[in-house]
């Protein structure tokens, strides 16, 4: 395990480690990844937990019911093993797939201002869940938003009806049906 990652800049979180996994040192992992398996591919990851950085490499994996079991170089002991939970995997962004138009990453949709079909400021999107159903767009107010109230938008064609990276927009319309 390095230190020191090779570029800590325009890193996004793909996971994160929460606990161990029998005694030979492998962690368990939480995957942000769809399919959860993706996470995998990554073999040098960028470990970040409460200012403290660094680099790991993927020695194997391989998934479970509800998590992954991850083998990183270098760590063979349980009790070290312990001392990663709670740290984020991350990995540059210049090593995501390409989508086709029409698709984002969350990360791309996080910070955009939401602006319903009357041109009224909701707030900027905070984060995204995903329901089974539909992801969910949590939208926070900020300066100049029409009230101070937190709202839950479905990430679906039905409401978002168009989004604009350049500008930081993105257009939705909402009723309170929905």
């Amino acid at each position: 395990m390095n230190a020191t990652p090779a570029v800590a800049d325009d890193l996004i979180v793909i996971g994160k480690i929460y606990s161990v996994h029998g005694v030979r040192g492998e962690v368990k992992v939480y995957s942000f990844t769809d399919p959860t398996e993706n996470l995998l591919q990554y073999k040098t990851w960028t470990l970040k937990r409460e200012g403290s950085v660094k680099q790991v490499e993927l020695v194997s994996g391989r998934g479970s019911d509800k998590f992954l079991v991850a083998k990183l170089k270098g760590l063979d002991d349980r009790e070290e093993a312990r001392l990663l939970a709670g740290y984020e995997i991350c990995v540059p962004r210049n090593l995501f797939p390409e989508l086709t138009d029409g698709e984002y990453y969350w990360y791309q949709l996080e910070g955009l201002k939401v602006i319903d079909q009357l041109g009224q400021l909701f707030g900027k999107i905070d984060h995204l869940l995903e329901t089974g159903a539909n992801d969910v767009m949590v939208v926070k107010p900020c300066a100049g938003s029409l009230d101070d109230r937190e709202r839950l938008l479905p990430y679906t064609e039905q409401c978002v009806l168009a989004v604009d990276l350049v500008a930081g927009e993105m257009k939705v319309e909402w009723d309170a049906d929905f």
